[in-house]
């Protein structure tokens, strides 16, 4: 079977807010210079999509998950302003994914300030305009997503066979503490992720929803190396136990992950933790700390991956299960290597060894 090279974690911009960047105007209300500000560090949230595609084939990336920008969540605005963007944002991503349906699939942005709404456009993202599910926050103004008040949400994701990615948008838990070294960033992200993950478990929602679909981005932050005191917590705390029967560890397995570690070491402790199959190729197209480390995601996952692990049912799980697991069913890709071609395999560029059955050469973006 040819193995999908896919990159979860691709975001863009619409090209009217382009437009609107280039012409000074607003854009739903939102200034072109601060349409800028929030860009200014993302040159490739600003190319075509045929420059994005030749980028692609020059990597080997047979497939973008398709994200608006997350500095466009807007979830301080009004809902109706919200909307509106997070409506043109949608389809424009769904027009890409019509007109280029073999390379691209997509994420809806939600008005995540308003529940109803949100249920509403994301209803709408899956059954007409044929998304995958959402890309959302950490939080919503402060609310965190083990709050009932996001309860129908879950609901709605589980039976519309919905995904959502996770990944901050603006400030960070660390912002208000030190904002300064771009520590919001380096370090915020992966704190936000491990609290994000600690209101999905110990706020019972995993336990509610058992089929909801969730991927941490940044390799779901600090969780997995902050699992040991969670897990004690759990063990000594009353109030850590009040809605779940397990220990936070037996969540991890629950959750995706993307593999932006910016670490081989910090990707194999997530692979050992959580499993290979739960790990996708991410290396964060456009922003402003991309993987470099990460240029070949695919060659580095397999790299960090036990040698036991190493088979071709690995590769192909790894590659391919995301996708019919999430529900992200995308048209089958160039088969570059097969397992029945008697290859031995093959050196990438950046020297890091194929096998045969790998199914792909190189993967993924600086």
């Amino acid at each position: 079977m040819a193995v999908r090279v896919l990159d979860v974690h691709a975001h863009i911009t619409p090209e009217s807010a382009l437009r609107a960047m280039q012409s000074g105007d607003n854009w739903f209300g939102v200034s072109a210079p601060a349409l800028y500000n929030q860009h200014r560090y993302n040159p490739r949230t600003f190319w075509m999509p045929e420059q994005r595609l030749a980028d692609m084939d020059s990597l080997g990336v047979d497939v973008h998950v398709l994200s608006t920008n997350a500095n466009m969540y807007f979830y301080d605005l009004g809902v109706d302003q919200t909307v509106d963007m997070h409506r043109e944002c949608n389809d424009h991503v769904a027009r890409l994914t019509d007109e280029y349906p073999d390379r691209f699939a997509g994420l809806a942005h939600l008005p995540m300030q308003d529940v109803g709404a949100a249920i509403e456009e994301l209803t709408r993202a899956v059954e007409e305009l044929g998304l995958k599910g959402a890309m959302i926050g950490d939080h919503v103004n402060g609310r965190t997503f083990d709050d009932p008040y996001f309860n129908p949400l879950w609901a709605t994701a589980e039976r519309l066979g919905a995904m959502f990615l996770i990944h901050q948008g603006g400030g960070t838990v660390v912002s208000p503490r030190l904002d300064r070294y771009h520590l919001p960033n380096t370090i915020g992200n992966l704190a936000d992720r491990a609290v994000t993950f600690a209101s999905f478990v110990f706020g019972g929602v995993m336990d509610r929803y058992p089929n909801l679909k969730v991927c941490l981005c940044h390799g779901g932050g600090y969780a997995c190396y902050g699992i040991g005191r969670m897990d004690r917590g759990w063990q000594v705390r009353p109030e850590a136990r009040a809605n779940i029967d397990q220990p936070p560890s037996a969540y991890l397995n629950r959750f995706y992950y993307d593999c932006l570690t910016h670490s081989e070491e910090g990707l194999r402790m997530l692979i050992d933790m959580v499993g290979v199959e739960r790990v996708w190729s991410s290396a964060r197209i456009g922003l402003s700390i991309c993987a470099r480390i990460g240029r070949f995601p695919g060659c580095w996952v397999w790299r960090a991956c036990p040698a036991t692990k190493r088979t071709p049912f690995f590769l192909e799980t790894w590659s391919v299960c995301w996708v019919s697991s999430p529900n992200l069913n995308v048209i089958p890709a160039r088969l570059r290597h097969s397992r029945a071609s008697g290859n031995p395999g093959s050196l990438c560029s950046k020297g890091f060894w194929i096998p045969a059955f790998a199914g792909t050469t190189r993967v993924g973006h600086e």
